[in-house]
């Protein structure tokens, strides 16, 4: 094993800390034409499949350049058709992201809003598509890192599905870390990025797709670079290849890093892992004063929001540094109603990094009250 050259670690929900090895494949210099770094390529289209629970028959992946808005815009400008109407189900910055993308690009669009410590109720989808005829799409976010909130696609999917309309997932923090059953759900597309919970490094976002509804969208995009049925359509026929210069070295290192979740024991173990460290991480800070921002039954266990705590006034800027000199680097909050903060614990965080913040946040709080 290679010695870590990681000089903090980062709870954040991506970038996040790679194991040295990750860091390692980007040592080479690859030729974007060349058939071993297109094998690399299938390779990972492959992999992300079996992860989604689906057949290369019916699903296929594509990978897209550019972060994870990157891959969500490219959906969304993609696949409806010129007169088709989206809903939006909002309960988060990244929900209203989505927004944003269809606002700029003129697609028709509805929202459905919740408030943003609340999960998007089945029901009141179903009575809104009722409602609705026009909508022909539904999109959602998973997990929600402006909060840390883990929707239930699950019971929206089944009212998306008896409606007969399409169903995109923006699981950008979640999959790799938590599993998804994307045929079993009927999702028709699922959007991540290559440096959340399959730890790699940031510069690609990637789609699982069924194959027909892709298919269907030839000629709906609105976006040359982001057209991503003709980045499918390069890759089918041309045995990996992406239609303009794809990120090598970042490619190379999501390929090391699916090797290693494989490694770990897959997506239920590392799963395990998060959710451990998330459970000790609420405990501890809560301990301390510091409250979470969702309720348990609602938590992911991809990052968590906490709220300032009531005793003293937190100076955001010096706790960061304080932190970040002893080891690792928190994240600002990003909600617009309430002072807070967010941890992540994807990455390479273990328990035992878990009780060194903890000890750092109390030695912190403790200092504040001299």
């Amino acid at each position: 094993m290679l010695a870590d050259r990681n000089t903090y670690k980062l709870l954040t929900p991506g970038p996040l800390t790679t194991t040295p090895t990750v860091k390692d494949a980007m040592q080479i210099d690859r030729c974007t034409w060349d058939k071993d770094y297109n094998d690399i390529t299938q390779d990972i289209r492959s992999r992300l499949i079996r992860l989604a629970h689906a057949d290369e028959k019916d699903y296929t992946a594509v990978l897209m350049q550019g972060s994870g808005t990157f891959g969500v815009e490219s959906v969304l400008t993609s696949i409806p058709g010129h007169d088709d109407t989206v809903l939006v189900l909002v309960n988060g910055a990244y929900s209203k992201r989505m927004l944003e993308i269809l606002s700029y690009q003129e697609i028709k669009h509805q929202k459905l809003e919740f408030a943003w410590d609340e999960i998007p109720d089945a029901a009141k989808v179903d009575a809104y598509l009722n409602e609705h005829p026009e909508i022909k799409m539904v999109a959602m976010v998973h997990s929600e890192t402006t909060s840390g909130l883990l929707n239930d696609i699950a019971a929206v999917a089944k009212v998306v599905k008896a409606h007969g309309l399409l169903f995109v997932v923006d699981a950008m923090s979640s999959f790799g870390g938590v599993d998804i059953n994307v045929p079993e759900l009927g999702i028709d597309f699922i959007v991540s990025s290559a440096n959340k919970c399959i730890q790699g490094v940031l510069g690609f976002s990637f789609v699982v797709a069924r194959r027909d509804a892709l298919e269907n969208s030839r000629g709906n995009a609105r976006s040359l670079s982001l057209d991503l049925y003709a980045q499918y359509l390069t890759m089918e026929q041309h045995g990996g290849k992406w239609r303009f210069t794809s990120p090598t070295h970042v490619v190379a290192a999501f390929h090391q890093a699916l090797q290693e979740l494989d490694a770990e024991g897959g997506i239920n173990a590392r799963h395990e892992r998060y959710a451990k460290c998330n459970q000790l991480l609420r405990q501890g800070m809560d301990a301390l004063g510091f409250k979470a921002y969702i309720a348990a039954e609602h938590q992911g266990p991809i990052i968590t929001t906490f709220f300032y705590p009531d005793n003293f006034k937190v100076d955001f800027p010096a706790m960061h540094a304080y932190l970040k000199q002893h080891g690792y680097v928190i994240y600002p909050g990003k909600l617009t109603d309430a002072e807070t903060f967010r941890l992540g614990n994807i990455g390479e965080i273990y328990p035992e990094d878990v009780t060194k913040i903890v000890a750092l946040f109390k030695a912190y709080v403790e200092a504040q009250h001299v």
